[in-house]
């Protein structure tokens, strides 16, 4: 592990941040430790920048050990149980229908669109309907009074024409507006189908998550008996769970954290480095 403090340059198993006159928070320090800042050596110096392995599933528990802290045991149990190789049965079914998930994305039908160019061309064919009829009735008067009937003549033809190719519109968008409705109904069925199988998912999840905790219970419970102060406290269960999992990446131990004696024994425990603040 390489840090960097503000040009400085710290190395080693155990790196102590106590002795520094910036009180670093945990949180930005296992931020740098999982790469959200700059990594050591980058170029100019920073306040703070950490070059180690990179953290596995379990850091995200227990990469930061300190008074107050919160856990989720059972996740954090799943995941220190990942990093030892195990893999729960459900695995191969997840996969499968995280795949099938994916690959169900249905994309937005823009009905709105469809119905209203239905109704445009509806409007215009209609509006031309009563045009052509009202050009009609003008030509068949005027040759009836035996009146030149020429220009109304040619007014209807146009007229026709211009329904015709309006009628073909107002066709093409009923036609299109029923499509989009086909592929509305099938998108229905592709979210009732998502539902079905995120429910599906979630419930493999959970199996393997209450899977792979038992398969490491045995050994957290000896080790959370192992760790030398209150064995129900957060810190004692955070501490054992971090000595089950297989961790690379550094732990950041806070202030108040005092089950053992020294940084050294920390990373004895953990078998990882141990940033110590």
């Amino acid at each position: 592990m390489r840090v960097e403090l503000a040009g400085e340059v710290r190395t080693g198993r155990v790196v102590d941040l106590r002795d520094t006159s910036v009180d670093f928070d945990a949180s930005a320090v296992v931020g740098a430790i999982r790469g959200d800042g700059p990594r050591a050596g980058d170029g100019p110096a920073r306040p703070l920048a950490i070059d180690c392995p990179v953290p596995g599933p379990a850091h995200e528990h227990v990469g930061a050990i300190r008074t107050g802290m919160g856990l989720s045991l059972r996740p954090a149990l799943a995941d220190a149980a990942r990093t030892r190789g195990h893999t729960p049965t459900q695995a191969d079914e997840l996969a499968a229908v995280r795949d099938r998930l994916s690959a169900l994305d249905p994309p937005e039908i823009d009905l709105r669109s469809a119905r209203r160019r239905v109704a445009e061309t509806s409007d215009d064919a209609e509006e031309l309907r009563e045009r052509v009829a009202a050009l009609r009735g003008r030509v068949q008067a005027l040759r009836d009074a035996g009146d030149e009937s020429g220009p109304a003549e040619a007014e209807l033809a146009s007229a026709t024409r211009e329904l015709s190719e309006v009628e073909t519109e107002r066709i093409a968008a009923e036609q299109a507006l029923s499509r989009a409705r086909n592929r509305a109904a099938e998108n229905r069925e592709r979210r009732r189908e998502r539902l079905r199988l995120a429910d599906r998912a979630d419930n493999l999840c959970r199996d393997a998550r209450e899977e792979l905790a038992r398969a490491v219970r045995p050994t957290f419970e000896d080790a959370r008996q192992a760790v030398p102060t209150d064995s129900e406290s957060p810190v004692s269960t955070a501490l054992a769970v971090a000595h089950v999992a297989d961790l690379d990446a550094p732990v950041v131990v806070g202030s108040g954290v005092d089950a053992f004696a020294d940084g050294e024994r920390l990373s004895e425990w953990f078998d990882a480095p141990v940033v110590r603040l």
